[in-house]
């Protein structure tokens, strides 16, 4: 692993941040001490996986990532980098304990490295596709092939772990049956969520070089300075619906130059409450649901009277959305692949790299499928059609976004999946830190050091309970991701890989220290995980 040298390392971007923006561990257990890091190749690894109960089946699959064209719906025709020119990619569905073993061709262009995150599961070390804590970038031009056994059932997706390609068309659906399965259902559909911006008003990589200048001293044309604090109180009304487009008199337009910066891409005024105030950095000029614009929809034909497991992802760059059906009530069933108890609600929160699972009995008719970009006044569409009728329009707002809206705080893991009480081992207190105003996103004010993916690792020892604090002390919500793991919200809440973190508060999550290896936790909004809000919660040798 230490062989990389510094150009590969640059060039893997997210993936080094793959590392982890490293944070300070706050009670002395090796934090920046040189304590020897397990290496993702050691035998503890290889003697894991041996451990995790196999069918001795394998899936085999090929994914090229390559540019493509692609068909958005509504004329919309983005050139982007797809895997096998579709986006979302092919579903890749498998049932619990089997293998898959999947190989990446990497076809982008202009020399660019990329990997594969299989994102939410627990597997092992050197499969987690994190360049370049656990793994080489694969080149353009050559291939990598990931195996593992998949072992806890849900609903996942896989995205690259490279600066910022997780923002264009990398991504897929990836569903672990369970044989077991004890929820009855008739039909399910996966249903997954974007926020679009590559090859429509740019790319990623210049939504992330437009932030990173931040937004400290720049020229609103009326002596103020936009930065996240001065945003505060702004609601949609003042900001002419946050249509940001050509002829919009809005902060963007009136405001495309302070001394020579753009403001193409970066989104004024996002406000909401169910987020605790900003709600995101970047205008996007459409909001998918599986790959398809709102003005030209996903259609789901079913029977009135049957019962779909919608399987909801978010597979976004910057956006939380508020997901409802017009007409239905939601059954909540799992997040992030984990059962809880069963919640009757009206809508949902997802935030980016979290996933739900819901139950709906269907009503006869067309109705809207509504994800509902928070805070930023636009949205994805779908249709669910079981009847005759006209289909509502893609702008149409159901009365259930406004009903009773669950966010994952308030949930509880189903009794067969909640942690056993037990002595916490270890606590590190994670201080999320930055701001709009330098666009510096770190923990504990460190932003992840690219030539140093190793310094300042989050310390854990396998067999301890650990527990995290995560204390936001930015004025914006954060949904952070633990790789190889699961942790539990609080003592009772649900089990997840991802959960929201909201401005100026703490969440306290516990888990089992039982897979060791490098691993990242990190903030999944992809342009603040970039930014250096990573960390690498490590084993030692």
């Amino acid at each position: 692993m230490n062989s990389i040298n510094r150009r590969s390392v640059l060039l893997a971007g997210l993936g080094a941040a793959g590392a982890g923006a490293l944070a300070a561990c706050t009670n002395g257990s090796g934090s920046g001490s040189g304590t020897a890091l397990i290496n993702p190749n050691a035998s503890a690894v290889a003697a894991t996986e041996k451990k995790r109960k196999s069918t001795g089946r394998q899936q085999k699959v090929t994914l090229t990532a390559a540019p493509a064209m692609i068909d958005l719906g509504g004329g919309v025709m983005p050139k982007t980098w797809a895997f096998d020119g579709r986006t979302p990619g092919k579903e890749v569905r498998l049932s619990v304990g089997d293998t898959l073993v999947a190989e990446l061709s990497n076809q982008l262009p202009n020399r660019t490295t990329t990997s594969i995150h299989w994102h939410g599961i627990a597997l092992r070390n050197d499969m987690d596709g994190v360049p370049p804590t656990t793994q080489t970038a694969v080149r353009a031009g050559s291939t990598f092939t990931y195996k593992f056994v998949a072992d806890a059932p849900g609903t996942y997706f896989f995205h690259p772990h490279v600066g910022v390609q997780l923002d264009r068309g990398l991504y897929a659906p990836l569903i672990v049956e369970d044989p077991k399965e004890t929820l009855a259902y008739d039909d399910e559909w996966v249903v997954l969520l974007d926020d679009w911006v590559d090859g429509v008003t740019g790319t990623p990589d210049e939504v992330f070089a437009e932030l990173k200048q931040g937004m400290g001293g720049m020229d609103m044309g009326d002596g103020s300075s936009p930065s996240s604090s001065g945003m505060e109180g702004h609601d949609m009304g003042d900001m002419g619906g946050m249509d940001m487009g050509g002829d919009s008199a809005s902060p963007s337009a009136s405001a495309s130059s302070s001394g020579g910066m753009s403001m193409k891409f970066m989104l004024m005024g996002a406000e909401s409450d169910l987020l605790g105030g900003d709600a995101g950095d970047v205008k996007y000029p459409h909001h998918l649901i599986n790959g398809r614009v709102a003005t030209d929809p996903d259609v789901y034909t079913g029977k009135p009277g049957k019962k779909v497991r919608l399987r909801i992802i978010n597979a976004g760059g910057d956006t939380a959305y508020r997901v409802a059906l017009g007409g239905h009530k939601l059954t909540i069933t799992h997040t992030d692949g984990f059962p809880v108890q069963h919640q009757e609600v009206d809508a949902l929160l997802v935030g980016m790299g979290e996933r739900y699972d819901v139950l709906v009995t269907l009503g006869d008719g067309v109705f809207p499928l509504v994800a509902l970009a928070e805070g930023k006044d636009a949205n994805g569409f779908a249709l669910v059609r079981t009847g005759s009728g006209s289909a509502p329009k893609p702008t149409v707002r159901p009365k259930e976004l406004n009903g009773m809206i669950m966010t994952a705080s308030r949930l509880r893991a189903a009794d067969d999946v909640r942690f056993e009480t037990a002595k916490t081992d270890v606590t590190h207190q994670l201080k999320l830190t930055g701001g709009m105003d330098k666009y510096n996103w770190a923990i504990n004010g460190k932003p992840f050091d690219m030539a140093n993916p190793e310094a300042n690792p989050i310390m854990i020892e396998e067999g301890q309970r650990v527990r995290l604090d995560f204390v936001n002390d930015t004025d914006m919500w954060h949904p952070m991701h633990l790789h190889g793991h699961t942790y539990q919200i609080g003592t009772s809440g649900p089990r997840k890989d991802t959960a929201i973190v909201l401005p100026k508060k703490k969440l306290s999550v516990f888990f089992d220290a039982d897979n060791p290896g490098q691993w990242m936790l990190h903030c999944h909004n992809a342009y603040h995980g970039e930014a250096g809000m990573m960390a690498n919660v490590a084993y030692p040798a």
